[in-house]
Formats: C-alpha cells, structure tokens, sequence
C-alpha cells in the first residue's frame, strides 16, 4: 500500500497553523502526524497493534449470520488480477426462475449487515449479497487515485462479478456508496438492469456554493481538516490499536441497538470492527473520490441523464436521517417520463434497513413486486 502524499501538503499545513497562532508546536506537531500516518498505513503492523485478522473477521460475519434462517451458500467470486469477490447466494426452489436482487453496502459496510433483510427479501426472488472490492472479505487491492478510475474499478468488478455468476439481469440495491455504484453501473450496461432501488445514496447533489459563506469555518478548523486531510477516513480506528474494539461500542451503540431483537452482546460491533481495521483499501478509494466534507468529486446528479428512461428507480430514505433527501425529489423530475418513486420510512435513520427492517423489507418487496 502506498503512503500518503503528505510531503507536499506539509508546508501549507504549517502556514496555516503559524496564522492561528501555534507556529512554535508547527515542527513537532507536524512530525508526529507524519510518522503516525505512515505509521498507521504499513499493512504488516496491523496484526500486532490491531487485535484483528482474516479468520476473525470470517468468524466475526458467521456470528451476524448465524440468525438468518434460509439456506445460503457462500463463496468468493473470481474477477480480473487475482481479485475476487465475497458472495452470498439465496435461491430457493421456488424463486429461482425470478430477476434476482443483487444487494450492495455501503461505505464500511459488509454481507453480515443485512442479516435482518436476507430471509424476507430471498422470499420473493433470488438474492446475492456481495463485499465490494476492497471491503469486507472481498480482495483489498490498490485503486486509483483518479476519482473516475477508481468509479470504473468499482463498477468493473461488479459486471465481471455478474458474468462470472451468469446472471442474464438484475435489480440492483444499492446503500450509501452502494447506491452511487448502482447508478454507476446501471449507466454503462443499462441492459443488465431490470428496477434500481436507492437506499439513503451517497454521492448525488454537488457541494453547495453557499455553505462556506452560510456556514463559516473557522480558520483553525479548516487548519486541522487540511493537516489530517492525508488521513483515510477509519485511520483513527487503526491508530488506537488494541483500543479499537471499545472505541467502536463507545462510539456507536446505536448499532447494537439496531440489531438488538438478535443480539444482545457485542456481535455487531465486534463485526463493524474487523470490517474496518483491515488493509484500507476501499476506504482509500472512497477516500479518492471525495473532496472535503465528503462531498463526491463527481456528483451522479450531473449524470442522470445518462440513465435510461425505461429503468425505473425507487428511492428510500429515513425520516431521521441526516442525509438530505432533496436528490430524490432532484432525480423525480428530470425523469419526468420514468418510473421514480420515493419511499420515506418512519422512525429509520440513515440506516435504514437496520432501524425497520420489518417496513423496509415489505416495501423493498413490494417496489419490484411487477419485475418477473
């Protein structure tokens, strides 16, 4: 994995800092942070300061799926450059002849964390749930620092996934970065795709002109933005070490609570974990296509028009989210002659089909209910 390219962001950092007022830490301080950024980037130190590994992140998913009551099957899926893609497969008897559901996660997400959707949904029709590339089990290789490479290594694997499966078409579900992918993906092979289902998507709207002169930023804030702009997005995660694991139940018991009538321990975030102290390679390409504040550096608003007209899209939000639902609304009417539906579930935040599960796998259903 290569480092990141802090040598030349170093000297602006530094003047940043010196008009705060702090320019005698600027030398120190800056040497620390670039020793620990390099530090916390050298995948071989990851199993001796991270307590993680493959085969804990493989028991780790086995303990989220040990409540899914259908029989599945699950296997790594071979692509391009030796990389391959973790799979789960549900196709009973009695679906198989139906346009599969092909699930994908969103940033920092995996397989496991659809578990309370898995049964409901695989009943209607076949279901495959897929690690993108370099997340989860999935192979973790090196992506482009391009924003349009590493949307087209992204989108790749996921058809060279497809033609391996041999699946003729698909509907596509896709949340957060999944959601992005979906569109991606449907734009370049539009014959693959039967219904697009956007789950809270990451990605759409362009950053705001106003928001600095709406919402001005201190100048020591964005000092500090731009020294830990080199930082990946989880790099925190893997910089507390042997901490990590409290770090995550601390700081997001929101995820047990959402699993909670499954698990009453620490399985979901002893799995959020192990997702993300692993070599950080999707994160590095999530990292590559964003600018600040996590805004995309090429925003699928711009591309719609690219989408066919005859596919048709629901979109589904959380009515507690924070992410704003106004790309729904955006996406309706410049598809004025399309099928565009927006869906906004009760009481469900950003995660939607985690918060109520029960209400997002009846209306998941019920949107591709016309698709054979």
């Amino acid at each position: 994995m290569a480092e990141p390219a802090v040598t030349e962001s170093g000297g602006a950092v530094q003047r940043m800092l010196s008009v705060v007022g702090v320019h005698s830490v600027v030398s120190s301080l800056w040497s620390y942070v670039d020793t620990t950024i390099k530090w916390c980037w050298i995948p071989s130190w990851l199993p001796s300061w991270c307590p993680t590994s493959q085969s804990q992140l493989q028991a780790a998913e086995d303990r989220m799926l040990r409540c899914v009551d259908s029989s599945f099957s699950k296997k790594y899926v071979p692509i391009s450059n030796d990389n391959q893609l973790w799979t789960l497969t549900f196709s009973s008897v009695s679906v198989k002849d139906k346009t599969p559901m092909v699930l994908l996660h969103g940033f920092g997400g995996g397989v496991g964390l659809w578990a309370q959707n898995l049964d409901a949904l695989s009943q209607c029709r076949p279901v495959f749930a897929l690690d993108l590339m370099g997340f989860g089990q999935s192979s973790r290789p090196l992506f482009s620092s391009d924003a349009q490479a590493v949307e087209d290594q992204f989108v790749e694997s996921i058809e060279q996934w497809r033609a391996k499966i041999g699946l003729e078409s698909m509907i596509l579900l896709g949340h957060n970065l999944g959601g992005y992918l979906a569109v991606s993906y449907s734009i370049k092979y539009p014959g693959r795709i039967k219904h697009i289902v956007l789950v809270e998507p990451w990605g759409f709207p362009e950053r705001p002109d106003t928001e600095e002169s709406d919402r001005p930023i201190p100048l020591w804030i964005k000092a500090l933005g731009a020294m830990f702009s080199p930082f990946n997005p989880l790099a925190g995660l893997r910089l507390v070490g042997p901490l990590g694991p409290t770090l995550v139940q601390t700081l997001r018991p929101d995820f047990k609570r959402k699993f909670s009538s499954l698990f009453s321990d620490n399985t979901v975030s002893e799995y959020i974990y192990h997702l993300n102290v692993q070599t950080p390679s999707g994160e590095t390409a999530f990292k590559n296509m964003t600018i600040s504040f996590g805004w995309a550096k090429r925003p699928m608003l711009q591309r719609m028009d690219q989408l066919h007209p005859k596919i048709p899209i629901n979109i589904i939000y959380g009515s507690r989210s924070s992410v704003d639902s106004n790309s729904g609304s955006t996406i309706k009417k410049m598809r004025p002659h399309s099928h565009v539906e927006i869906i906004t579930i009760r009481g469900a935040g950003h995660y939607v089909y985690a918060d109520q599960p029960e209400d997002f796998n009846h209306r998941v259903s019920q949107a591709c209910e016309k698709v054979a």
